[in-house]
């Protein structure tokens, strides 16, 4: 696959997200037993501000603690803004209301849905990704929402806990973080100031954004940038690091220190297609093995393509992706694809233990990405999303290592012949949701 100028990594983004730099500290988490501890640390650590933006946030369970964590610092006097999602959280509790009120929490839903809801086909564009960035200086990323491991929003309790994952980062690629969360925020309080008719603060909050991508103005305000005042507010990153080059087919956090990373973005506006990107450039200089673990799999031509002209290549692709049936389009409208990816020699793996929710992918052990893009149309042309990418090969190995225990302990290989024997009412299914998703994301003009 020939690759233009363009498609580097260097060059994805007139920013400063997309650009590999040296000088991360990189810490994988799996599931909310090990996110939601690393958040509620950082967030008791935070002297200035503590920044949130998730699709779910549900309060209750185990995800209540980072719900706490959010409060106590804003009544220690840290500046706190959440922000979550108006169809994975359409309403935020009455009680977490009143409590983030009173101590302080500012928090906003991004695109409430209104009367007609997702009628609407501008409304399909969502707030996907789920960031965190604490004082500037320390910054999670990956796929795991603010929902307990064994509650779950389309299959309810769950008897296994959710599989997803989550980076927390130290290094040049969190004030990337810090750029982008602000710009969406003060865009938030933009609208909300219009829509109060307070069309000054609007302006103001406008101007905030900086559409020229420079915001140092902005956070030099905030005391957001490494430069955070003589009263101790930035987390010493290397004191707190505890790197780990534990065996990765057991579970628990895996670290790597001085990684080569870079943030990606996808959004509507100067980001549209950086992950895909990325993606496309790593799998198509792949040479051994490329490892997805992916819960919502739909690759559009591009991305099936090259996956095709990898494995002509002699590169082996294994695929690890959601096995349980949570709504009929996603379920119904990926087994076309899974069937021509398995008939040109794809491996795919359906989880089994319980619902899977990941979004990571490592290739010839020296590229990987954490992060919350779903290979699905949704994601790659719609939602805001962030992943992190790295090509470090400690780190890769460590994921790769991780999920090739998955694949060998807790997947189930789909081959063609159990595609093929699928009743006819089940094809004609999967026939009606793959052309019904096209149908819909061409009423948003785009093909895929």
């Amino acid at each position: 696959m020939s690759v233009t100028p363009r498609d580097t990594p260097e060059t994805l983004s007139r920013s400063g997200a997309g650009s590999l730099r040296n000088g991360h500290q990189l810490l994988l988490l799996q599931g909310g037993v090990d996110l939601f501890p690393a958040l509620v640390e950082a967030m008791d650590a935070a002297r200035r501000v503590v920044h949130l933006e998730t699709y779910i946030f549900e309060f209750a369970g185990a995800a209540l603690s980072v719900a706490q964590a959010l409060e106590r610092a804003a009544q220690r006097g840290v500046q706190v803004r959440l922000v979550v999602d108006g169809v994975g959280t359409p309403r935020v509790p009455p009680e977490w209301q009143r409590r983030f009120d009173a101590a302080g929490v500012k928090w906003r839903v991004y695109a409430p849905l209104g009367r007609l809801g997702l009628l609407i086909p501008s409304r399909w564009r969502r707030l996907h990704r789920k960031l965190c960035v604490v004082d500037g200086t320390l910054g999670f990323c990956g796929g795991i929402n603010i929902i307990d491991d064994l509650d779950d929003v389309a299959l309810g309790k769950l008897t296994v806990p959710r599989l997803d994952f989550s980076l927390r980062v130290a290094g040049p690629l969190v004030t990337d973080m810090v750029d982008t969360m602000e710009q969406l925020w003060w865009r938030l309080q933009a609208v909300r100031s219009a829509r109060q008719r307070e069309f000054k603060a609007a302006w103001e909050a406008l101007r905030e954004t900086d559409p020229t991508g420079d915001f140092s103005r902005l956070l030099d305000k905030l005391e957001l940038r490494t430069g955070l005042g003589s009263r101790g507010g930035r987390i010493n990153a290397d004191a707190e690091w505890e790197a780990t080059s534990q065996d990765a087919s057991t579970e628990g956090p895996l670290g790597v220190n001085g990684a080569r990373a870079a943030l990606l973005l996808r959004d509507n506006v100067g980001h549209r297609h950086d992950i895909e990107r990325a993606y496309l450039k790593a799998i198509g200089e792949a040479r051994h093995d490329i490892v997805i673990a992916n819960a919502y799999f739909i690759p559009g031509r591009k991305l099936r393509r090259a996956l095709m002209m990898a494995v002509q290549r002699g590169v082996r692709v294994r695929l690890l992706s959601q096995g349980r049936y949570e709504n009929f389009m996603q379920y119904h409208a990926a087994r076309p694809v899974y069937q021509r990816l398995v008939a040109a020699g794809v491996e795919i793996h359906e989880y089994a233990p319980s619902a899977l929710h990941a979004k990571v992918a490592v290739i010839d052990r020296r590229w990987a990405t954490v992060g919350s893009t779903n290979l699905d149309p949704l994601s790659l042309l719609l939602a805001r999303e962030a992943n992190v990418m790295t090509t470090d090969r400690r780190f890769a190995a460590l994921l790769h290592e991780r999920l090739d225990a998955l694949l060998q302990q807790q997947g189930q290989m789909i081959d063609a012949q159990s595609l093929l024997a699928r009743s006819w009412g089940q094809r004609v299914a999967d026939r009606v949701a793959f052309g019904l998703m096209r149908a819909l994301l061409f009423v948003t003009g785009h093909r895929y």
